[in-house]
């Protein structure tokens, strides 16, 4: 049997709405609405527009019914962290941008009650100064006091689908708020002094969160008793779903905005090793875990393009990516997770500053910083990808990319080369792939495990190969 189902996945610079026809031979995905997710800055800080990025997937599920008018579910991913403060089930203000400087203030005063190593023994995540424990903590105490329910985004835009408020374990997993079985920790709530009931019940990947709000099923021209899911709402959790690999013996990369470099493992790996190399232990579908690290990830090339397109230069990323790969001088390698590249701004600038702080030569052309920030992306991943295994206990012979950074050519093939790995891209589309997997087999429309899933996955959407050049390593 082959049905539909409709994915939401939102990403940090647009949505997609994705219907999905799957079965036992069959997986598709095709969008039927985009829209631009454009942060808004105020005085009071930046924020994403998240009643632009609902309207946008309200568009979207109504040109997915009439694309396709028997779908069964409507699932919904989303970059993790950020939330919504509600009170009577009304949204008190936009949501925060996690890039916002606001958590720097949370990072210190979190810490003064409990210290980062203590943190990492209860929730096994890398520090991100960003991390939803630190935004809450540089929260207005009076929105806090008078807010009856938080809400990360994807949990957010579920409920406003359905009714229905619950929190998603493997976003809730990146909060630092739940203990490493994936439950709400209660003692580190009080120590932070968060009432705990803000924070809806947990729901896992695959359960029915609810229908689909009457009133809304008739402005869509949708069925009424369409089911909304919870799918890996955290968007990397719904695109290690959908990479095709055999967990015991390949790396993942989930490249977009962000680099979320891993493995998936069955426990959560606390050692000191793992938190001195600053590694995640994040919630996956099915109970597994995802201990990864974030890299910076292809943010710092499409910052550079947005800074020489605000200075009246339209930039073809595919022509300044083949200008890249025929650069053959030698361009400096530099630490793409420094800090100083997290903000929006003139990375090129930043760049020359990190390079004069290390007495290295800067890039001289727009072709050589195209060409350092791809080097050094594929040396972090690398490196990652390598500690990942050590860490895990798992002995890599693959490393998979999925998400937009499978469609950049020079940054697998330098991935493969830095690491002396074959490297297998693709799909693109892995998160909303891997929200349209938990949908499906909830429905019925395909049964298994998640290595079923994968070979479904697999067997549809060939990944291309990459293998590493011999003395190309650097």
């Amino acid at each position: 049997m082959t049905g539909a189902v409709a994915a939401i996945d939102l990403g940090a610079t647009s949505g997609r709405v994705i219907v999905g026809h799957v079965g036992p031979d069959t997986l598709t995905a095709d969008v039927v609405g985009r829209f631009a997710n454009e942060p808004v800055p105020t005085p009071d800080g930046l924020h994403w527009n998240v009643l632009g990025l609902y309207g946008g997937a309200i568009a979207g599920l109504r040109e997915a019914f009439r694309a396709a008018p028997q779908i069964a579910s409507i699932g919904v991913d989303s970059w993790a962290v950020d939330y919504g403060l509600l009170r009577d089930g009304r949204l008190l203000g936009n949501p925060f941008h996690y890039r916002d400087a606001r958590t720097e203030r949370g990072v210190e005063a979190v810490h003064a009650r409990i210290s980062y190593p203590q943190l990492f023994e209860r929730n096994g995540l890398q520090f991100l100064p960003f991390n939803t424990l630190y935004q809450f903590a540089a929260e207005s105490q009076e929105l806090l006091n008078f807010a009856d329910t938080a809400l990360l985004i994807p949990d957010l835009i579920g409920y406003w689908l359905s009714g229905e408020a619950r929190a998603e374990q493997t976003n809730a997993s990146t909060t630092g708020l739940t203990r490493t079985d994936g439950t709400w920790d209660d003692e580190l709530l009080a120590t932070l002094d968060l009432r705990r009931e803000l924070f809806p019940a947990l729901i896992r990947p695959g359960e029915r969160l609810g229908t689909l709000r009457s009133e809304l099923a008739t402005s869509l021209g949708a069925p009424r008793d369409v089911s909304v899911t919870a799918v890996g709402s955290h968007d990397t959790a719904s695109a290690v779903v959908a990479v095709p690999m055999r967990a015991d013996a390949a790396a993942y990369i989930s490249c977009g905005t962000w680099g979320l470099v891993g493995v998936e493992v069955e426990r959560p790996v606390l050692s000191a090793e793992a938190r001195a190399a600053s590694f995640t232990n994040e919630g996956g579908v099915d109970g597994r875990v995802r201990l990864l690290r974030n890299v910076m990830g292809l943010w710092i090339l499409s910052e550079t393009v947005r800074t020489w397109e605000r200075a009246g230069t339209p930039i073809e990323l595919s022509t300044l990516l083949q200008a890249a790969a025929d650069v053959t001088a030698e361009v400096p390698v530099f630490d793409v997770d420094d800090s100083r590249f997290l903000a929006p701004g003139d990375m090129p600038e930043r760049i020359d500053a990190w390079c004069a702080e290390h007495n290295v030569a800067p890039p001289r052309s727009r072709a050589e910083y195209a060409r350092s920030i791809i080097e050094s992306l594929a040396q972090a991943f690398a490196d990652t990808a390598r500690q990942a295994a050590e860490l895990g206990g798992v002995d890599i012979r693959t490393i998979h990319i999925v998400g937009g950074g499978a469609l950049n050519d020079l940054l697998c093939q330098r991935t493969a080369d830095r690491a002396g790995l074959a490297v297998l891209a693709g799909p693109v589309e892995a998160t909303g792939l891997g929200n349209i997997l938990v949908q499906a087999r909830a429905q019925g429309f395909v049964q298994g495990s998640l290595e079923d899933l994968r070979a479904l996955v697999e067997r549809t959407h060939q990944p291309r190969p990459f293998l590493p050049r011999a003395g190309s390593a650097s």
